[in-house]
């Protein structure tokens, strides 16, 4: 017996020194934020280190798969991380964000999808600040107050047309040219672009835009059809022979495939960022921030091969010259039942 309680007793106390180490262990390991917010010369050194430990990271992003592929292959190329994608809708994202948090649940490392969404990963305190050296390169607007997400890229809102079936000479100059008569039957617009609607009211001002566009339908009627891809590929496909709220990159990738599709742009064009943070809690902290500086970086040329609007002005110098007007993605979350609503009376809710 005596042998017995001696061997659980030292077995006890080696259990203790273990149970302790693994305590000053975890009580000297940086946190998220000490991660995200280091500004020493050896960061980069730090995060690749850290990164190769931990070996992979979640992307949770709304980009079409192609151009999610492209960017994170790139990725694990040079660092040797693995990237896991979770791709669904910018809305999709927020909600299983939301309702992981809410069960004690963090899977995600890194959020990338549409500015208002990130928005509001921001206001669900999901979001991590960060302290990026690369913020300085981007366009001012891409870099909100809180620094917890920063945009990586621009969308522009743009009209395309069929040019086998709308002739140049024929081209509008302006939103209040498709009141003409000529256009009836010949329009589209993507279902949900009421932060797009919202900043393009704005700009022509509320009472003279909203009337603007009441009046385009109300003279010849809109497609409505879900999706930007959709919208898209049915102005190639000739069902929709000018549209007016697709994705400039998606629509110059298509043309430059030889689709029969021209970019149209109607001022004021209308421009929303996509977003990319650290979630607050990441699983593979060195691995997020080594991806966010990755993106807002070395992935910026990448990204204008592939048709973007990099938000990096050093690889982007034209942003400055750019005349666009900018999504309030607060505004946007802010007012959203408000736009929703007179989205759906403008487009929506058409006389048959």
């Amino acid at each position: 017996m005596n042998l017995r309680r001696r061997a659980l007793a030292l077995w006890r106390g080696a259990m203790m020194v273990v149970l302790l180490a693994a305590a000053a262990l975890a009580q000297n390991a940086p946190t998220v934020a000490d991660i995200a917010t280091y500004k020493g010369a050896d960061r980069t050194a730090r995060l690749v280190e850290g990164a190769r430990k931990e070996g992979t990271l979640t992307l949770y992003g709304s980009a079409p798969s192609d151009d999610l592929a492209a960017v994170t292959q790139a990725f694990e190329k040079a660092y040797g991380v693995k990237v896991k994608v979770w791709r669904a809708s910018s809305e999709n994202i927020v909600q299983r964000a939301v309702t992981e948090a809410h069960g004690g649940r963090f899977d995600a490392d890194v959020f990338e999808t549409n500015d208002p969404e990130m928005e509001a990963l921001h206001r669900e305190r999901l979001l991590q600040e960060i302290s990026s050296p690369y913020v300085t390169e981007l366009i001012p607007a891409a870099v909100p107050a809180h620094r917890e997400w920063m945009g990586t890229r621009l969308n522009i809102f743009t009209a395309a047309y069929n040019p086998r079936l709308v002739r140049k000479e024929d081209l509008p100059r302006s939103y209040a040219d498709l009141t003409d008569r000529k256009w009836k039957g010949k329009l589209g617009v993507e279902a949900e672009d009421l932060d797009w609607f919202a900043a393009a009211v704005g700009a022509l001002g509320e009472a003279d835009g909203l009337k603007l566009f009441h009046d385009i339908v109300a003279a010849n009627g809109i497609s409505v059809r879900k999706g930007h891809t959709l919208l898209t590929n049915l102005v190639v496909s000739g069902e929709v022979p000018l549209a007016l709220t697709v994705y400039q990159y998606k629509a110059t990738q298509l043309h430059d495939a030889g689709a029969p599709i021209e970019v149209l742009a109607l001022p004021p064009v209308v421009a929303r960022f996509q977003g990319i943070g650290v979630a607050r809690q990441a699983p593979h902290p060195h691995a997020a921030v080594l991806f966010v500086d990755f993106m807002l970086s070395e992935a910026q040329a990448l990204l204008l091969k592939r048709d973007f609007l990099p938000a990096n002005t050093r690889v982007n110098p034209s942003l400055a010259q750019m005349n666009l007007s900018f999504i309030d993605p607060a505004r946007v979350l802010d007012e959203h039942d408000k736009w929703a609503r007179l989205y759906k009376e403008t487009f929506l809710n058409q006389p048959r």
